[in-house]
């Protein structure tokens, strides 16, 4: 529940400056402050605000700034705001653009400053949790039949710089919108500025930013801010779980950003750097996170995260860590990029927890299975077609390509969120349109249709592109 907490300024400082290193200061205190408490410093009417990291001996603390650290002086006193961090909650936080503090970057008016939650509120009780439920739908032809979300589940969307991440992410939160009411709170960490811009104004096209909480915080910050901003957003996202009692899609782009924060961090602390230079704590802090992420009697958080892959190598300490707690795996291929085929889903390393009888159904697992058979079989034959071409294949093994590279390009879709960029109407297609649709495709019914009928359109009987 929604705590209160008390932000009346102590009058007496809690100590003062000692030392400046970047964005971690060194901190003399006459009484020891607890780890995460927020302490802050006024130099020239402006607050600096700091959230406690170490202990260093009976006197000092190591704290990492949430702002930038020019002016910072030695001998600066220092002030306990007597909480951790806390954000200002609302209902009528909804179609705004805040920042890790809850301050507003939209020039609206800020939010009423009556109800306030700490950003590092525990989970919710394991007796009020839920586990996870049945899939859902997104309209999104490739995504649905082979790896559908889970809802109230976790979703990465794994793949390396320009392959689409950010446009899938804004269909997802469109989809929310659209088919089921619900809301999304989109934690921008680390966003380059023009990506952040382009994105807000992209949502106010699209129709759907009344229903979405955006909180960034952007690449130029102070790495306490990257690093703690996730957990600002998902406070936003239980607050709405807890209140508006609806479908929630909690966003996070780029979650490797986090872990990158984190590791610099982590490094300004003194901590010996672990696997590959990533820190020591990796595993906690991704798990800390991750396990906040969950959904109760009230309502229901579904997330979907970015995961930038260093070099595109999934073995990273940094994805495996992410990895492991996810439910569906989306990966995002720049060989699919190269083909023009979008969304730039690779069908085969793609999957869900979810895919198995019990839960899809024996149609949806069977037709799913199939695709996934066409698909890899032409994905073998693809050397031996370009070297010797597609006349020197068996008959059954040329139908097969045949049929592989009409459902590949079958699985391509127009977006509603980019159709002012690329002049196509978006379409959303219900599951059981694609169900028929991928049927028809593996008995043959479709085995007259050119190809590029079936490139970058909805059902092939339902509505047309």
């Amino acid at each position: 529940m929604p705590e209160t907490v008390d932000t009346r300024e102590e009058q007496a400082p809690v100590g003062a400056i000692t030392e400046v290193h970047g964005p971690v200061v060194v901190i003399a205190c006459d009484r020891l402050p607890p780890l995460r408490q927020a302490l802050f410093a006024s130099i020239n009417h402006e607050k600096y605000l700091f959230e406690v990291h170490q202990h260093l001996d009976k006197h000092h603390v190591r704290a990492i700034t949430l702002h930038r650290t020019a002016g910072l002086r030695r001998n600066t006193p220092v002030y306990d705001t007597g909480a951790p961090l806390h954000v200002p909650v609302t209902a009528d936080c909804l179609g705004r653009l805040l920042n890790i503090f809850g301050e507003p970057l939209d020039g609206g008016a800020p939010l009423p400053a009556q109800t306030f939650r700490n950003i590092h509120s525990r989970p919710a009780p394991l007796c009020e949790a839920v586990g996870i439920g049945n899939t859902l739908e997104t309209g999104v032809k490739v995504i649905d039949l082979l790896c559908p979300f889970v809802k109230g589940g976790k979703t990465g969307l794994f793949g390396g710089a320009g392959v689409g991440k950010t446009v899938l992410i804004m269909e997802f939160m469109h989809a929310i919108a659209t088919l089921y009411q619900g809301v999304s709170v989109f934690a921008g960490v680390g966003e380059r500025i023009r990506e952040g811009h382009e994105l807000w104004h992209e949502m106010q096209k699209a129709g759907v930013m009344p229903q979405t909480l955006m909180v960034f915080g952007q690449m130029d910050e102070s790495p306490g801010v990257r690093f703690r901003v996730g957990l600002s957003a998902l406070t936003y996202a239980e607050y709405l779980r807890d209140t508006l009692q609806k479908e929630v899609l909690f966003v996070m782009d780029n979650i490797f950003r986090f872990v990158q924060a984190g590791s610099e961090i982590s490094s300004l602390l003194g901590r010996m750097p672990a696997t590959v230079g990533y820190q020591p704590t990796l595993m906690t802090e991704v798990a800390e996170i991750q396990e906040r992420i969950l959904s109760t009697r009230e309502g229901a958080i579904t997330s979907v995260q970015a995961v930038y892959v260093p070099a595109d190598d999934m073995t990273d300490p940094a994805v495996s860590a992410i990895l492991s707690h996810l439910d569906t795996t989306v990966i995002l291929s720049r060989a699919q990029t190269g083909k023009g085929i979008y969304p730039a889903v690779d069908p085969l390393q793609s999957g869900s927890k979810l895919m198995d009888r019990h839960t899809l159904g024996d149609r949806h697992y069977t037709i799913a299975e199939g695709v996934r058979e066409h698909l890899a079989r032409y994905h073998e034959l693809e050397d031996i077609i370009t070297m010797l071409g597609i006349e020197e294949l068996s008959p059954g093994d040329r139908r097969i390509v045949m049929r592989a590279r009409k459902l590949q390009r079958y699985l391509t879709q127009p977006f509603s969120v980019i159709a002012s960029h690329t002049g196509i109407e978006g379409v959303s297609v219900p599951l059981r349109h694609t169900l028929d649709d991928c049927e028809a495709f593996l008995l043959g019914r479709y085995d007259d249709l050119p190809e590029d009928r079936c490139y970058m359109r909805g059902t092939i009987m339902g509505t047309p592109r």
